[in-house]
C-alpha cells in the first residue's frame, strides 16, 4: 500500500514536471515568434509607412494640375490595402480586432467624383495619418519585441571575450549601459544580458500586442465603429429576412411536394376502398394496405420536415447533445467535446446548430478527411464552437461559399466565423456568439 502510494506520488510529480516543461516549451516558441514578427514588421513599417506618405502628399499636391485626379484614388487604394493588411495581421497574430467603415464609392464614378469621394470618407482620412504614426511610435513598438528577444545574445557573446574583438583598440565597450574592459564587467554584460532574457520572456508577446493597440487607437474612432455596426446590423437584417423567406419557401414546396401529395392520395385510396368493399374486398384490402403504407410515408416527411426546422433533440437536450447527434449520422470518426453549463437562448442555439451542421456538411464533402472534431463551450460571455478537420484545406469565406451562408447567419446574432485553412490542411473553423446561459 505505501510502495503504491509512493509510486503515484512519483508519477504525479513526473506528470508536473512534464507539464511544466511543455508550458516553457509554448511559452518559448510564442516569444521567438513575436520576436522574429516585431523584426518583420519593423523592416516593413518603415519603408511602406514613409513612402507611401510621400506618394499621398505629391499626389494632392497635383490636384490642382490635374495629375492627382489619376494618381490620388491608386495611391489612397494602396494605403487602404495597407491599413487593411495591417488590420488581418492584428487578428491573426495577437487577436486584436480593428473595425473599417469605408464608404462605397459609387460605381462608374469619374476620376474627379472618385478623387474627392475617397478624400471625403473619414475611415481614408484616418488610414493617411495613421501613416506618420507607423512610421515613428508604430516602427519603434514594432522593433522594441525584437530588441528586446535578440539583444541579450550580444551581451552573453561579449561576456565570452566578444568585446576584446568589437573593442577594436579601445579599452572599453559598451554593452548597453555596461563598460566591459575586462573579465568582472564581461560577467556583469551577462548578468544585464539574462535580466533582459527574462524580460523579453515575459513581456515580447505583450509588446507585439501594444503595436497594434496603437495602431487599431490610431485607425479607429467611435464614429467609425458604430457606422460599420450598423452597416453590419443592416446587412445582417436582412440576410435574416431573406433566410426566413427562403425556409417558408422550402416548407411550402416540402409540404405540397411531399406530405400534402401522399395524404391526397391516401384519401382517394380511402374512398375507392369505400366502393370496393362490397364488391371486391381483395381489391378493397391491397388498397387498405397501400394507404397504410402512404400514412407511414407522410408522418415520417412530417417529422423529417419538422426536424429541419427545429431538431426535437435541439429543443429538449439542448445544444451540445444536438451537435452529439449530428456527429453520430456522419460517415466520419468524429469526436465531440461540450463543455456548456447551462443553455443559451433558442434562437440563438438554433443559429449554432444549424451553422454547425453546414460546416460539418461540408467538411464531409469537401476536406477529404478521414477524422473531424468538435468543440462547444461557453467562456467571458461567448459561445464559441470550433470543428477541425484533417483534410487537404483550401477552404475559404467567399461569394458562392457555404461558409459565407453562416457567416450571414451568425451575423445576424453579432457572432463571428473564423477560418484558417492552409493548403494541405488541417482546417480549422471557429464561431462564436455572444450571449447568456441561463
Amino acid at each position: 500500500m505505501n510502495t503504491d502510494t509512493k509510486n503515484g506520488g512519483v508519477r504525479a510529480r513526473a506528470r508536473e514536471v512534464v507539464g511544466a516543461r511543455e508550458v516553457v516549451r509554448v511559452r518559448a516558441r510564442e516569444v521567438v515568434r513575436a520576436g522574429v514578427r516585431g523584426l518583420a514588421l519593423a523592416v516593413a513599417v518603415l519603408p511602406l509607412s514613409v513612402l507611401f506618405l510621400v506618394l499621398t502628399l505629391v499626389s494632392v499636391a497635383l490636384l490642382p494640375v490635374g495629375v492627382g485626379l489619376v494618381t490620388t484614388p491608386v495611391v489612397l487604394t494602396g494605403v487602404r490595402a495597407l491599413a487593411d493588411k495591417r488590420r488581418e495581421l492584428a487578428a491573426e497574430w495577437c487577436g486584436v480586432r480593428i473595425p473599417s467603415a469605408y464608404r462605397p464609392v459609387p460605381a462608374g464614378a469619374n476620376p474627379w467624383t472618385r478623387t474627392f469621394a475617397l478624400l471625403r470618407d473619414p475611415q481614408v482620412r484616418r488610414d493617411v495619418l495613421w501613416l506618420p504614426a507607423d512610421m515613428t511610435a508604430g516602427f519603434l513598438t514594432a522593433l522594441l519585441p525584437a530588441v528586446l528577444l535578440f539583444y541579450p545574445f550580444e551581451g552573453f557573446a561579449v561576456a565570452a571575450g566578444l568585446w576584446r574583438v568589437l573593442a577594436d583598440g579601445g579599452d572599453t565597450y559598451w554593452y548597453g549601459f555596461v563598460p566591459v574592459s575586462d573579465g568582472p564587467t564581461a560577467l556583469g554584460a551577462a548578468a544585464t544580458a539574462a535580466v533582459l532574457l527574462v524580460a523579453a520572456y515575459r513581456y515580447t508577446p505583450r509588446l507585439l500586442k501594444a503595436h497594434f493597440d496603437l495602431t487599431r487607437a490610431v485607425l479607429t474612432t467611435g464614429q467609425g465603429e458604430l457606422a460599420a455596426r450598423v452597416r453590419v446590423l443592416t446587412e445582417t437584417r436582412q440576410d435574416a429576412v431573406d433566410t426566413s423567406a427562403a425556409e417558408l419557401r422550402r416548407i411550402e414546396r416540402d409540404l405540397h411536394d411531399g406530405a400534402q401529395a401522399r395524404l391526397v392520395a391516401m384519401g382517394m385510396d380511402l374512398g375507392t376502398i369505400e366502393m370496393l368493399l362490397d364488391k371486391d374486398p381483395a381489391q378493397a384490402k391491397r388498397l387498405l394496405s397501400q394507404a397504410r403504407r402512404n400514412s407511414v410515408e407522410a408522418l415520417e416527411e412530417l417529422r423529417d420536415l419538422v426536424r429541419g426546422i427545429h431538431p426535437p433533440v435541439l429543443a429538449e437536450r439542448g445544444l451540445g447533445d444536438a451537435v452529439r447527434a449530428l456527429a453520430l449520422r456522419l460517415p466520419l470518426t468524429t469526436e465531440v467535446s461540450v463543455e456548456l453549463p447551462g443553455r443559451a437562448d433558442a434562437p440563438v442555439e438554433s443559429a449554432a446548430y444549424f451553422a454547425v451542421s453546414e460546416v460539418l456538411t461540408n467538411a464531409v464533402k469537401h476536406s477529404g478527411a478521414d477524422r473531424i472534431w468538435a468543440d462547444v463551450h461557453h467562456t467571458d460571455g461567448m459561445l464559441r464552437i470550433t470543428v477541425t478537420d484533417n483534410g487537404r484545406g483550401g477552404a475559404a469565406v467567399g461569394a458562392g461559399s457555404g461558409l459565407a451562408g453562416i457567416e450571414r447567419r451568425l451575423g445576424t446574432f453579432d457572432g463571428v466565423l473564423a477560418v484558417s485553412s492552409p493548403a494541405g490542411g488541417p482546417t480549422l473553423v471557429t464561431m462564436e456568439i455572444p450571449c447568456a446561459l441561463s
